[in-house]
């Protein structure tokens, strides 16, 4: 592939392995969350993109600190620990039901003790992770795609994000919805969010909105809206804020969604790509923080 060149991303190439991977994040993830403490909005769970797919980063154990990483260029999940044991599980064709079990006697032969609510989060139905063996697709030419996509997000939603001086997420990657998202907050506590999320807990979603953001992010399709695409909205949203303006101009409101839609085609087809994707990251917030009355100029970073 050209470096320079952003790769195709296909939705009904990349969905079935999508569906499987997205299962094997949730489980590495949650063993993320049974390490880490708890960070506001749920940031202690999620995971970063690295330099060859996505990774927990590092987690307490007994004995040190270990680390879970999914590797979309050989095509493995690298286990590695602080006292230098270390070991890979291959993600081909492997069943959710399959990865799950030997995972975990994996990280049991180093030591390493962990113990999850082993059903998945946000989607349905929410099979149990070691009864699961309908899902074990895995494209590994797809998935290098996908992730090779990623490598071209990040650094440009890393400049959005330094844009910022106040309160902000990083950048990275929920399993439970399988995207990469930044979050940027008015300071300001948000009405109690009273939506649902399938198999979520509705404490969780409410303290993840406890106060007013503008969020945006990327993710590679789902049922609701079958292509890779860039989404940005606000919480809550200002009444204004739909009918906003923003570019480029392949970028549009969708009702359904409850937010502002930039297709990935689009960006990755553009003489620009990166000056498009940071236009929409900065017109929709654009759109929030006015529409939402706040306080732009102290949150304004001007780098000296």
């Amino acid at each position: 592939m050209n470096s320079t060149a952003w790769p195709n991303l296909q939705y009904a190439l990349l969905k079935d392995s999508i569906e499987t991977v997205q299962l094997w994040t949730q489980i590495v993830g949650k063993i993320r969350l049974s390490k880490m403490p708890w960070l506001n909005h749920s940031w202690h769970v999620s995971l970063y993109v690295s330099a060859c797919g996505l990774s927990t980063a590092a987690m307490p154990y007994n004995s040190g600190i270990f680390q879970l990483e999914f590797d979309f260029i050989k095509h493995q999940l690298h286990i590695s620990s602080s006292n230098g044991q270390a070991d890979n599980i291959s993600l081909d064709q492997q069943s959710v039901a399959s990865f799950y079990n030997e995972l975990l006697q994996k990280l049991s032969r180093m030591g390493i003790d962990v113990s999850i609510y082993a059903k998945p989060n946000e989607v349905e139905p929410a099979i149990p992770f070691n009864e699961d063996f309908e899902h074990q697709t895995y494209d590994a030419k797809q998935m290098h795609l996908f992730y090779q996509a990623l490598v071209k997000i990040v650094p440009i939603m890393e400049g959005f994000r330094a844009r910022f001086s106040g309160k902000c997420s990083p950048v990275h990657f929920f399993w439970g919805g399988f995207d990469l998202a930044v979050t940027r907050f008015s300071g300001r506590p948000a009405p109690l969010h009273q939506g649902e999320i399938p198999n979520m807990p509705k404490a969780v979603m409410q303290e993840a909105y406890s106060h007013e953001v503008s969020s945006a992010g990327f993710w590679p399709g789902n049922k609701y809206f079958t292509e890779p695409a860039f989404y940005s909205y606000a919480y809550p949203a200002p009444a204004l804020f739909a009918a906003s303006s923003v570019l480029p101009s392949a970028a549009f409101y969708s009702n359904t969604l409850g937010e502002f839609i930039l297709p990935y085609a689009s960006v990755a087809n553009s003489p620009n790509p990166e000056a498009d994707l940071m236009t929409f990251l900065e017109t929709t917030y654009q759109a929030a923080a006015t529409t939402g009355l706040w306080d732009k100029e102290k949150f304004a970073f001007i780098y000296q």
